[in-house]
């Protein structure tokens, strides 16, 4: 899976999935996967096009999330479990196979120089 079709899984996945919790709980911090999702959601064609910057950013908004979910979130959807931690690691697993797709293309880039 190349980075940019991960960097649109993540997204759609962030965005959903941030919804959704917000629905169930009201609360607007539920609401920051939305915003990241929407803003690496605009990011995907430049990184499709090649643009390193453009993918550089996309890979620090993508670091960002990942730490928050698995830091933050993540011990406390483990102690209210149900629907919220699936929703959690859903989020944590797609922004992981993002982070692992970034990685790849990097190393690949740098190989073919």
């Amino acid at each position: 899976m190349n980075a940019s079709k991960a960097n649109l899984i993540n997204s759609l996945t962030l965005i959903i999935l941030g919804l959704w919790g917000y629905i169930e709980s009201s609360s607007m911090t539920a609401l920051i996967p939305v915003g990241i999702g929407f803003t690496l959601g605009a990011l995907t064609n430049e990184i499709k096009n090649g643009n390193k910057l453009i993918a550089h950013l996309a890979v620090l908004g993508t670091l960002m999330i990942l730490v928050s979910l698995v830091a933050m979130r993540l011990p406390k959807s483990i102690e209210q479990g149900g629907l919220g931690l699936i929703r959690v690691i859903v989020m944590i697993s797609t922004s992981l196979l993002a982070m692992v797709a970034f990685v790849r293309s990097f190393i690949k880039n740098r190989k073919s120089k």
